[in-house]
Order: C-alpha cells, then structure tokens, then sequence
C-alpha cells in the first residue's frame, strides 16, 4: 500500500499459516475498508516469522532492560506496534483457541506491556477470526474472542469491532457477502471513529 501523509497507521498481524486462508480473506476486506477511509495499513505474516515462545524469565521487568531480551523478530514488531495507531488480529481458530503463531506473539506482548503501557492505552483494535464448525462456541471462537476482549480490556485498549465467521476450505468464507461486507465496514470504522 502507498504510503499516505498524515493517514492512520494500521498494523495486521494475520496468525494463519495460510496465505489465502479464510482469517486471512476476512482481513483483507478490513484493510480494503482502512485503506478506503485513508489509512496506511501494514500485514504482518507471524507464520514463518522467528517468534520464540515466552522463555518466562521475567528479564523484561528489570529496570536496565526496556524490551524482551530474547533478540528475534519480535522486536521489530513490537516497534511497528508501538508506532501503529491501531491493530488487526486476524486468526484462525486451532483447536479450540487461536492459532499457535498468534498466541505466540501475544504472549510476547507481556514484554511490551512491561516495558510501554503506553502503546496499549487507547490503542484501536480489530479481530477478525475463522472457523470450521458452523457454531463459535463449539468451534472454540467463543475461547478465542473472550482471550481477546479479557486481554485488552486488562491493557487498556479499545476493541472496535470482532468478525467472525464459519468456512471449512481456504477461501470459502468469500461467499458469506454480508460477513465481507462487515469486515469491510470495521475497516472503515477503525479509522474514522
């Protein structure tokens, strides 16, 4: 996407290992509708990215340090956080919850947190999830949207909107018109309000 003056930052983090993946579709139609309202939107694959998981040392709290000291590619995401206005979650749900590639990230935000409240505090928010089973609760979406809300209501930021929707093959979720057009429209809503 071209870079746009003065235009909201948006950063897409997409946890699905597929590129073409359904999480990944409905995503694409929130950054069509961020872009529409005149932001600059960033994708972030975390599949295929060095993330490693949360080594537990609590290195991240101690005053010298002012990032995660595991070095991976990590930090630079959490800099693209930091200077993002606001965040796009997109995931598939595995086996009952979001997929291994974005709880791994989330769990290395605790670093972040740590270190800079402050890119948490009002920071906008958008989730768009996917699943097989034609019902969130059994699908496990339901687990995956409360992670969701019970995390960022803890970190202080604002959850602008959630989609959601049933599709088993890659890219099936396209024929659910009125999920790509809500999509769409937290695209919009992201930026504008």
């Amino acid at each position: 996407m071209t870079e746009k003056t003065d235009s909201k930052k948006i950063l897409v983090l997409l946890g699905s290992p597929r590129k073409k993946g359904n999480s990944t579709t409905l995503a694409q139609k929130i950054i069509e509708g961020a872009d529409a309202a005149g932001a600059t939107v960033e994708t972030i694959y975390l599949h295929g990215q060095d993330i490693a998981a949360c080594h537990a040392c609590y290195g991240c709290l101690k005053p010298d340090n002012k990032s995660c000291v595991i070095d991976d590619d990590m930090q630079p995401i959490y800099q693209k956080l930091v200077e993002a206005d606001a965040w796009v979650f997109a995931s598939p749900v595995y086996w009952f919850t979001m997929s291994a590639q974005m709880k791994l990230c989330i769990d290395r935000c605790f670093a972040l947190y740590n270190n800079n409240q402050e890119a948490f505090a009002g920071k906008r928010i958008a989730i768009a999830m996917s699943y097989a089973d034609p019902d969130p609760f059994i699908s496990g979406c339901a687990n995956a949207l409360r992670t969701f809300q019970d995390m960022f209501a803890y970190v202080g930021s604002n959850i602008v909107g959630m989609v959601y929707g049933s599709a088993d093959k890659p890219g099936e979720i396209k024929s659910n018109q009125s999920l790509m057009q809500e999509a769409e429209a937290l695209g919009q809503k992201l930026v504008k309000s």
